[in-house]
């Protein structure tokens, strides 16, 4: 016989293989710890941070890690500490906190919709962030936080017309990434012409802006992403039950009480804002919510989503990118985009042969 103390959740054997089962007694609430999954995120946290050092270490100036991450902490001499904290953790910062944000909206779309391919900048929302913003810069009001209104405002509206236009007595997640591609499509068609027509300075740095980059971050880029991520990272932790439910389909989210279509808003505007939070901050950094979600799912190998896995490869996929970038060619600076493209689009291709081998799809 088992003695339960009121005070501590009761350990019992899992259910199924590879997880824990921890109830709190005389209540309803429960949850799974997978030991896998706890060392895979406990993994790539120590990954993310030792990047995160590698990133501060890199430059015009080299520093050695131990240096970089002695001046991180308050220690080591003035001069480090002057430029790690005064030119590059700002940028450092951003790609931390985007690539987290594109990793995380990557995996609520993916998530919602069932489908591996149903990342942001596939279905639309990317790219309507991109097109508000993109019109703002041309007309001379893409900066701090009017940058991230504008950007916010397209991604919502994006994600509003893809939900409208996906309506027919309700929505499924092959609705809304049909309409998603549709809507991508007539956003960057609307992106090309505002380019078309701008002004040879201004449209080069609309591009720069749109191919994705984290040149000249500064503290003005911190501040707006970090207090948004501040509110919709618990949104999301919130949101993670019905998620969860999402995924085993609508009608068995029926039977178990879910509001299914209220949950589907709801996870959509919270993914949304992710992507154009992070957009605003950094520009629309090509398929890191593609593939952060994947990886992480292959890492954790757990049947329901990988929110805190996602979250952090893709910060560590940003800021590689942006080592990367900045390293492999000697004068020459790539923009993290053009890096992550690279990356990206061999993996949207077997994803594409996987799905038509396995009817994974949609």
């Amino acid at each position: 016989m088992t003695t339960v103390h009121a005070d501590r959740p009761q350990r019992t054997r899992p259910r199924s293989a590879g997880g824990l089962v921890l109830r709190v007694p005389r209540t309803r609430a429960s949850w799974v710890v997978r030991p896998r999954c706890v060392l895979v995120t406990v993994l790539l946290a120590a990954a993310v941070f030792l990047a995160f050092v590698v990133e501060l270490a890199f430059g015009e100036l080299d520093f050695p890690l131990v240096d970089v991450a002695r001046a991180l902490f308050g220690g080591g001499d003035s001069a480090t500490q002057m430029v790690v904290h005064s030119l590059r953790l700002p940028r450092a910062l951003v790609g931390l906190m985007c690539g987290a944000a594109f990793g995380l909206a990557g995996a609520v779309f993916q998530t919602l919709t069932r489908n591996p391919l149903a990342s942001p900048d596939v279905i639309g929302v990317s790219a309507g962030a991109g097109t508000a913003a993109t019109a703002g810069l041309l007309l001379g009001v893409g900066s701090g936080l009017g940058l991230q209104t504008l950007a916010l405002l397209g991604g919502l509206g994006a994600s509003a017309l893809i939900y409208t236009l996906a309506w027919k007595g309700g929505t499924t997640g092959f609705r809304i990434v049909l309409v998603g591609i549709g809507i991508a499509a007539l956003c960057t068609s609307a992106t090309s012409y505002l380019l078309l027509k701008a002004g040879v300075y201004q449209a080069q740095q609309a591009l720069m802006w749109l191919t994705g980059s984290l040149n000249a971050r500064d503290w003005s880029h911190v501040g707006p992403l970090a207090v948004s991520l501040a509110v919709l990272l618990p949104c999301v932790a919130l949101l993670g039950p019905w998620l969860s439910g999402l995924q085993l389909g609508d009608e068995t989210a029926q039977v178990l009480g879910m509001p299914v279509q209220t949950a589907r808003i709801a996870l959509l505007v919270v993914g949304a804002a992710l992507v154009s939070f992070a957009s605003a901050a950094a520009g629309p950094i090509a398929f890191v919510s593609l593939i952060a979600p994947q990886i992480a799912l292959r890492l954790v190998n757990t049947p329901g989503p990988a929110l805190l896995p996602s979250a952090l490869v893709g910060s560590f996929v940003v800021l590689v990118g942006d080592v990367a970038g900045r390293q492999l060619l000697a004068d020459t600076e790539l923009p993290v985009g053009v890096v992550t493209g690279v990356l990206g689009a061999p993996c949207l291709l077997w994803l594409l042969s996987r799905s038509n081998r396995t009817g994974s799809g949609g």
